[in-house]
């Protein structure tokens, strides 16, 4: 029978690709590890690991149990997490995941007004992109994923419940007040991460022209110091402007619609107590930010 501890064994060699190393993060002996993967794969009936010189690699099989692993022990961790709030919310944890401009400026905000509320809920806080951050959700790595999304944007896969947190206009970034997409035509631009340079592109070309990306960062300081420096346009959201403002640089708000700022959760409703405690705590966040 295929035991908690199997899986876990099994994940930990799966992120280090060594049983040494799997051994030391969870302290266990090396023979330890190797007797639960022997275990394992007696319970499975299938090899799940292979010897490679002096390593080890995971069969085929193996990857797929680890990756099932790493979905089983992060909603068991979940899971634990939701109890100790669901009294409550007296303890727990919640984990968000957003981009930058997002991180800097409504997550604070909220973090403060959670603390506030839920003294004993602690926050866990991780730096992603929406693509990325709604796999950590998928595999219950985090409770909830902060994301933008565009109006015209495919819809997420099912599964996945969004609650609008807000809105987020955004503006062309160059060295001239008043400024217009229609005057660079034939400038250089800088593109940004995937859905952000898909949405420049869509917007450029609603005037008549696509865009040539140049130069490519998603760092709203680097974007703003390589305008200021000459090297090309681009656009950015509101939210990262009121995280970092350089003075020497122009912001033109577009006219095109805003993205749109969602809380995502994962699986049936309804939300544990504390996702839900930290997404209303996102909502009065970016109600205040907006004010």
């Amino acid at each position: 029978m295929v035991s908690l501890v199997h899986l876990k064994v099994l994940a930990a060699v799966a992120r280090h690709r060594s049983v040494t190393e799997a051994a030391k993060e969870l302290h266990y002996s090396q023979p330890s590890v190797s007797h639960h993967l022997s275990r394992l794969e007696a319970a499975v009936g299938v090899k799940v690991v292979q010897r490679v010189g002096r390593g080890i690699r995971l069969t085929p099989e193996g990857e797929l149990l680890a990756h099932r692993a790493g979905e089983i022990l992060g909603r068991l961790d979940a899971a634990t997490s939701e109890l100790a709030a669901q009294v409550g919310l007296r303890s727990g944890r919640v984990r968000v995941a957003a981009n930058a401009s997002a991180l800097a400026t409504i997550v604070p905000q909220a973090a403060s007004l959670l603390a506030e509320a839920y003294p004993g809920v602690e926050l866990v806080v991780f730096d992603r992109h929406p693509v990325e951050a709604l796999q950590m959700l998928r595999h219950s790595e985090i409770d909830v994923a902060l994301i933008f999304r565009y109006a015209d944007a495919p819809i997420e896969e099912d599964g996945f419940r969004l609650v609008q947190v807000g809105e987020d206009p955004i503006y062309l970034i160059s060295q001239q007040a008043g400024d217009s997409l229609a005057n660079h035509r034939d400038s250089a631009w800088i593109g940004g991460c995937e859905r952000c340079q898909e949405e420049l592109t869509k917007v450029c070309q609603r005037e008549g022209f696509t865009p040539r990306i140049g130069s490519h960062s998603d760092d709203m300081v680097v974007v703003q110091a390589l305008v200021a420096a000459g090297v090309g346009v681009t656009t950015l959201p509101g939210l990262a402007l009121r995280a970092h403002r350089r003075p020497d640089i122009h912001a033109t708000e577009l006219d095109s619609s805003p993205r749109r700022i969602f809380a995502v959760t994962y699986g049936e409703p309804p939300d544990p107590p504390a996702s839900a405690a930290l997404i209303q705590a996102l909502i009065d966040s970016a109600r205040q930010l907006a004010q």
